[in-house]
C-alpha cells in the first residue's frame, strides 16, 4: 500500500549521537555528564537508566500506554536502551565525541532536536485552538475525503527505483498489464513485489486521485512512493463515506498537518529573510531564488 504522507525515524546513528550530546558534550568531558533524573531502574557499568528515560523511549517509539507494561514490548525497549548506553560509553572512553566529523554529527543532531521541537511547540498551541467550527468546516470543503470518499482495491508491483531501474521505467511507462511489467522485471533480475491493497480518495494526493480517476479500468499507471517504483491496476471502486468521530478525529489531524505545513513554510521565509550568503554562495542562492519565482 502507499502511504500518503510521509513519517520519518530516528536512525541508530542519529540516536547514539543523540546520546553523546546528553551525556559526553558541552560540559568538558565525559566524566562530568548530567545526573539522569527518575527512579533507576538499570546499571550499564558506570551508566544507569531511569524511569524517566524509558518513558521518553516509549514516547519517540509512540507505543501506546496499554502496552508500556507488556513485558514483551518492555524487554525490548529497554534491552536497546541498555545496548545503547553501552555502546555510548565505548564511544567516549575511545573519545570519538572529540573527532571532528563525530563532533559535527553531534552538532547536527542537537539542531535537528531543536529544529523540531521550537516547530512542535508553535504547532501544538495552535492546534489546541481547532474549533469544532473548524473541523466542520473543513469536512463540508473535502467531500472526497468524507461524504464521497472513495475505496478502491488495487493490484500493484513495488520495488526499489535505483540507477539500473531508470532504462526500465523510460521504456515500460506505457505497459498494458502487471504480467507484462511483472515478466520485465523478472527478466531484468529486478527485486519487486506483487500484492492486493486498498487506497481511498482521503488519504491519497488530490493529484494522484485525479489521474487514478483520468485512467479507463484495468489501466496501468506507474507512481513514485519514496524510494519505491510502483506500477497500479485498479480493480475495483466503492463509496465508503467517513463520517461521525472517525470524521472528526480524521479532520483534527488534517487541520495539524496543514498547521505544520503553514509553520515550517513560514520559518523558510524568515529564515531567508535573515540569511546573508558569502562568496560564490550568495550567485548560486540567488539564482535559485529567482528560478522559484518563475515558477
Amino acid at each position: 500500500m502507499i502511504a500518503s504522507n510521509a513519517v520519518a525515524r530516528i536512525s541508530l546513528a542519529a540516536t547514539l549521537l543523540c546520546g553523546v550530546v546528553l551525556t559526553g558534550c558541552g560540559r568538558g568531558g565525559e566524566n562530568q555528564a548530567a545526573t539522569p533524573q527518575g527512579q533507576v531502574v538499570a546499571h550499564v557499568g558506570k551508566e544507569v537508566i531511569t524511569t524517566q528515560e524509558l518513558e521518553n523511549e516509549f514516547r519517540l517509539g509512540n507505543i501506546p500506554a496499554d502496552k508500556q507494561k507488556d513485558p514483551e514490548t518492555l524487554k525490548r525497549v529497554l534491552g536497546d536502551l541498555v545496548v545503547r548506553k553501552y555502546l555510548v560509553r565505548q564511544a567516549l572512553d575511545s573519545k570519538l565525541d572529540r573527532e571532528p566529523g563525530v563532533l559535527a554529527d553531534i552538532l547536527r543532531s542537537r539542531e535537528l532536536v531543536l529544529a523540531s521541537a521550537v516547530i512542535s511547540r508553535s504547532v501544538a498551541g495552535k492546534a489546541s485552538a481547532i474549533s469544532k467550527s473548524d473541523i466542520d468546516k473543513y469536512i463540508a470543503s473535502n467531500p472526497l475525503k468524507f461524504a464521497n470518499r472513495q475505496s478502491m482495491a488495487v493490484e500493484q508491483i513495488t520495488f526499489p527505483i535505483g540507477p539500473n531501474t531508470q532504462s526500465f521505467l523510460d521504456a515500460n511507462r506505457d505497459a498494458k498489464s502487471l504480467d507484462e511489467i511483472d515478466q520485465k522485471l523478472t527478466a531484468m533480475n529486478i527485486q519487486h513485489s506483487r500484492s492486493m491493497g486498498s487506497l481511498n480518495s482521503a488519504e491519497l494526493p488530490e493529484n494522484l486521485f485525479n489521474q487514478m480517476q483520468s485512467k479507463n479500468p484495468g489501466d496501468v499507471f506507474f507512481v513514485r512512493a519514496g524510494s519505491n517504483g510502483v506500477f497500479i491496476v485498479v480493480k475495483g471502486e466503492e463509496t465508503q463515506p467517513l463520517s461521525g468521530e472517525a470524521a472528526m478525529n480524521f479532520a483534527r489531524q488534517a487541520l495539524r498537518a496543514d498547521l505544520l505545513k503553514s509553520e515550517i513554510g513560514m520559518a523558510s521565509v524568515a529564515a531567508k529573510l535573515e540569511a546573508k550568503y558569502e562568496g560564490d554562495y550568495a550567485k548560486l542562492m540567488s539564482q535559485q531564488d529567482q528560478s522559484a519565482t518563475q515558477k
